[in-house]
């Protein structure tokens, strides 16, 4: 199984991108990744939230082929554990997908069109984060998940 991780907008943060860019090298001994930055949209005197978010869920929508099984991280998905999580990449892996896209929207969520497209969602919290931390998180759980299901002791619990 491939993981691909599609975030709108870029990481401005160094911080964040030597976060990234650690857990990145991490995880790539376990599955395949890509981690995919669509160009942000800023809003402008003409631009709204809408028409953001349907601008942005356009070039998401691109990103995604038929292989794919697409993940929103989104408020309003499902919460789990870190062993939980774990276990969701197992079954996936299990299941024979060829292909995780995990999707970070931008600062005003998804459009109608991605929600309708997307099934899957999960949450990391009932806390909001900035976008650019959900990347960091996001890749250390998914880092984190792999430890787990290869029994190594990077998670203590």
């Amino acid at each position: 199984m491939k993981i691909k991780l599609i975030n709108v907008g870029s990481t401005d943060l160094s911080f964040l991108r030597e976060g990234i860019d650690y857990y990145f090298k991490k995880i790539v001994h376990y599955v395949p990744v890509e981690i995919i930055d669509l160009p942000g949209i800023k809003a402008g005197k003409t631009t709204g939230a809408e028409q953001l978010k349907k601008l942005e869920g356009d070039m998401i929508l691109k990103q995604i082929t038929h292989n794919d099984i697409p993940v929103l991280l989104d408020e309003r998905g499902k919460q789990y554990s870190s062993a939980d999580f774990s276990v969701y990449l197992q079954q996936w892996m299990n299941r024979g997908t060829k292909s995780l896209v995990f999707i970070t929207g931008g600062a005003y969520g998804f459009s109608k069109a991605v929600y309708e497209k997307v099934n899957e969602h999960i949450s990391l919290s009932h806390m909001t984060f900035p976008h650019q931390l959900v990347r960091l998180i996001f890749i250390e759980q998914l880092y984190r998940a792999f430890t787990i299901l290869k029994g190594e002791p990077y998670h203590h619990i």
